[in-house]
């Protein structure tokens, strides 16, 4: 039996995260999914905030139980000597970094917190049908964050600079929960397209695309 266990929600990008940064690391782990708003959730109990993803595990010594993203993926970033999903420069490092606030910020708040509370959240919840205008709002501001990186894509081979890096991960956890709900233009980000099918067809990608 494998030592970690995830707890995670399908459709979390930062559950999606974590899954393909522990597939990139070839780390064998349990995939347990959870409702983090249905009562009994085992997330309440291992996360403060009782949200997922929470990696569990057992063979550090002492059990570790690890909450966040942020957390997994510096757990993971340190647990090997050289540099993995982090790239050795320093330049590059700052700018995985900046990238990172801005998908936990910026995408976050202007879109996730808008499209996937129209289009999941609600019918989950039962709150309703979608509002045109709360749509309209969030596919503007998911517009200008495609331009965005499809104009970093246009200078480099990956989003922080020339290798898959935390960045990258972040950004095709994010999109791949868009992209399910069909609000995702391809055809007019033709380099974000390009990155994104390259990250889809590696082995680490296959669990999401099963979702």
């Amino acid at each position: 039996m494998s030592a970690c266990v995830l707890y995670h929600f399908a459709f979390d990008p930062g559950s999606r995260a974590v899954r393909l940064a522990l597939g990139e690391a070839r780390l064998d782990f349990i995939e347990t999914p959870v409702r983090p708003w249905e009562d009994g959730c085992p997330v309440a109990s291992l996360n403060p905030s009782g949200m997922p993803p929470v990696l569990q595990l057992s063979d550090t010594g002492r059990p570790l139980t690890l909450c966040e993203p942020a957390a997994i993926l510096g757990w993971l970033e340190e647990r090997t000597p050289e540099p993995f999903l982090l790239p050795a420069d320093p330049a590059e490092r700052a700018e995985v970094r900046r990238l990172l606030t801005w998908f936990d910020r910026r995408f976050t708040d202007e879109v996730n917190a808008v499209l996937l509370h129209e289009r999941m959240e609600k019918p989950l919840l039962r709150l309703g049908p979608p509002e045109a205008r709360a749509l309209r709002a969030g596919r503007d501001a998911l517009k200008s964050h495609l331009a965005m990186m499809e104009g970093l894509l246009g200078r480099r081979d990956a989003l922080a600079g020339r290798r898959i890096s935390q960045a990258d991960i972040v950004a095709a956890a994010h999109l791949s929960v868009l992209d399910y709900f069909g609000e995702v233009s391809w055809a007019a980000w033709p380099g974000l397209k390009t990155w994104y099918m390259k990250l889809k067809s590696r082995p680490s990608f296959r669990p999401l695309l099963a979702d």
